[in-house]
């Protein structure tokens, strides 16, 4: 399965390759380019930029430059380029630090309000940082983007 690097210019569509499992980590604001040409080579992440500099790097063979003009074109430019499954195994990762994400159990999903409870799982929670997901309206709403995309992938 392909992992990927995100430029800080693409953390958006880094946290939408998350929600649809793939492993995915964003650089931070300061990260020089060297540097995530570097780790992403090391690592052995596709590296994904706006930046024609950085892809311009001897060790950035193999990087997706995609578009600075929104997500939705970024997506259809990505699936454009590389193999990209948007429903391939959503909400297995953690949006915010890319862990793997397990069953909540019972006391976890007893934190969640009573409402969200009743929606009837399924209940992940991240090993890292303890955020609670649940099918809510923005994880709704993400899946069906994610479904959208996967839809103008196999019309086109």
């Amino acid at each position: 399965m392909q992992r990927f690097r995100c430029d800080r210019m693409l953390a958006r569509l880094g946290r939408f390759l998350r929600a649809a499992g793939y492993d995915t980590e964003i650089a931070d604001d300061g990260a020089d380019d060297r540097d995530l040409v570097a780790r992403a080579a090391s690592e052995a992440r596709v590296l994904l930029t706006c930046d024609r500099a950085i892809a311009q790097h001897a060790a950035a063979r193999g990087a997706v430059i995609l578009p600075a003009n929104g997500v939705d074109a970024q997506a259809r430019a990505l699936a454009g380029a590389l193999d990209i499954d948007w429903e391939m195994a959503p909400f297995t990762r953690c949006l915010i630090d890319n862990a793997r994400l397990r069953t909540a159990r019972a006391d976890e999903i007893a934190r969640l309000p009573a409402r969200s409870r009743q929606l009837g799982g399924p209940f992940r929670v991240c090993p890292a940082c303890a955020r609670l997901y649940w099918p809510g309206s923005h994880v709704r709403r993400m899946r069906a983007r994610l479904a959208r995309w996967s839809t103008e992938i196999r019309d086109t």
